[in-house]
């Protein structure tokens, strides 16, 4: 096995005492920093490269803090107008998971690259720490490499607003195929759409 290998299998392992000490003094060197920290290196390198992360110019890591917990209703003293069904203020969760959100959050602070992808690093009761991995569309080591320059076209622009990241797409419910997905492609609109258009051919 390889030195990725064996920090594959480490990380595996949450509950032995090496890596729960590694955590909890990570997390606290972590809560000190800001919500969107860049880092020189990724903390899984191991995780990093198996999501395509190269030590090469033009790469870029990105950590960042999202508080825990559902979505709070944005209603002005907890009051719902209208009918029962929208009265509920406390116990909703949000349609989009955090790992996405942390994803958004890192673009938007460097707005001129594009989020490749992201992992989870760390998490305490109050937040989790996310690893946003981002590329720059413009640097000459990404363009002429042939492996990562589809992600310098115009059409890749903000894939993370759009539900194209692997977050993205698990919070859409594409990481799955077959029965209880049937609905879900190319998307829940565009599928009820389809099921829901009537259309009559001129030559039928």
């Amino acid at each position: 096995m390889g030195a990725y290998k064996y920090l594959e299998e480490l990380a595996k392992k949450k509950q032995s005492d090496v890596v729960r000490f590694l955590l909890r003094v990570r997390c606290w060197e972590y809560r000190q920093g800001k919500a969107i920290v860049r880092v020189t290196r990724p903390s899984r390198p191991d995780k990093a490269r198996r999501l395509g992360y190269k030590a090469k110019q033009g790469f870029v890591i990105y950590r960042v803090r999202v508080r825990r917990g559902g979505r709070k209703r944005q209603v002005a003293k907890g009051i719902t107008y209208g009918k029962p069904k929208t009265h509920g203020v406390n116990e909703l969760k949000a349609k989009r998971n955090l790992r996405s959100v942390a994803e958004e959050r890192a673009a938007r602070r460097a707005s001129n690259l594009r989020v490749w992808n992201s992992y989870w690093i760390n998490q305490d009761s109050t937040f989790k720490f996310f690893e946003v991995i981002l590329v720059d569309p413009s640097h000459k080591a990404i363009r002429r490499d042939p492996r990562v320059n589809w992600i310098c076209k115009p059409t890749m622009k903000h894939r993370e607003l759009r539900g194209l990241t692997s977050a993205g797409k698990s919070g859409r419910g594409l990481h799955g195929k077959g029965r209880g997905h049937l609905k879900l492609r190319p998307s829940r609109r565009g599928s009820w759409k389809r099921r829901n258009t009537l259309s009559l051919r001129r030559y039928r």
